[in-house]
């Protein structure tokens, strides 16, 4: 019960500490063919290959270092080394910064194992989907896509002025700052906070 409680009481905290008011800031972008705009693909994240899995290149990226020992601590790194084809949403380690020390601490123990793990997996949703693709579904939704993460929630996308902007169940909000990093078995988006499923 007292770890019910505790558990409780964290993803709570981690929900209100994604919810403050934060600067968005619109991705780059650069004038097409019939005066449309199109986001300019950035630099892929330090030391990120395309021939390499997704579980590979966040172990090798100076800016995830947080999400790859969480993913390695969960027991998830060989599903990220599979053929997938996975979308992962990525928090780098200033992502994982915000959250309070204690909860990530907590999420680290081996008995929170299946915690992180769900926590891990709602930032996963199977197949490939690019930045156009998100775009594309946000459009036919009439201004937002519903996403069924690898842990069977939702996750809801809408866009922000040019940046894709996630809202988690919930309800603490991610902004993709670097989209459609290849991997050999799908893509990374970089977001600049974890999602918070509803535990």
């Amino acid at each position: 019960m007292k770890t019910h409680l505790i558990l409780t009481a964290a993803a709570a905290a981690l929900a209100l500490s994604g919810c403050g008011d934060k600067k968005e800031t619109p991705a780059e972008t650069t004038t097409v063919a019939g005066g449309e705009t199109a986001p300019v693909p950035a630099a892929a994240p330090s030391q990120m290959l395309a021939s390499s899995t997704i579980a590979a290149n966040l172990a090798a990226s100076s800016d995830h270092k947080s999400l790859a020992a969480a993913v390695t601590q969960a027991g998830l790194a060989e599903t990220l080394s599979s053929a997938g084809p996975f979308t992962v949403f990525a928090p780098t380690d200033a992502a994982f910064v915000q959250v309070p020390p204690v909860t990530r601490d907590g999420w680290m123990r081996p008995a929170q194992k299946d915690v992180l793990a769900g926590v891990l997996k709602y930032h996963v949703v199977p197949g490939k989907l690019t930045a156009a693709d998100l775009a594309a579904k946000i459009a036919e939704g009439g201004g937002k896509a519903v996403l069924k993460t690898a842990d069977g929630q939702d996750l809801t996308a809408t866009k922000s002025g040019d940046a894709i902007l996630l809202t988690s169940a919930s309800g603490n909000k991610a902004t993709v700052t670097q989209a459609d990093v290849g991997q050999s078995n799908g893509v990374v988006h970089v977001i600049d906070a974890l999602l918070v499923p509803k535990m």
